[in-house]
């Protein structure tokens, strides 16, 4: 897996883009296929930084989430749970509609029927 940190409008201060890869790499651990990640930190408006967060999953579509905030670290821990949020739903989606085989079914309900 991947993960490309990189800055719009200005440089990130010294160890912000290790802590910036320290924190999305915990996204893997939510769903196992993720591709890549890339965080893009918008230093535009020096008070306000917005942090992008899009993660590339297989076989499906990308994650997006922004956030905007007072430091480029409380706008990261902003965007990551709306991360993790899409990636659960993705996983439900991928995981959780498979059908019950016809020998899983227990005969006691079926006959009730």
């Amino acid at each position: 897996m991947q993960v490309n940190v990189s800055a719009r409008h200005g440089s990130l201060q010294p160890g912000d883009q290790e802590l910036l890869v320290e924190k999305t790499e915990k996204l893997r651990r939510l769903y196992d296929r993720v591709n890549a990640i890339d965080v893009t930190v918008d230093l535009k408006q020096l008070d306000q930084p917005v942090v992008e967060i899009q993660v590339s999953v297989e076989q499906a579509d990308d994650c997006l989430a922004t956030a905007e905030a007072n430091t480029v670290i409380s706008a990261l821990d902003s965007a990551i749970p709306k991360v993790e949020q899409q990636l659960r739903r993705l996983k439900e989606k991928k995981t959780g509609h498979r059908a019950t085989g016809h020998k899983h079914i227990d005969p006691s309900v079926a006959e009730d029927a």
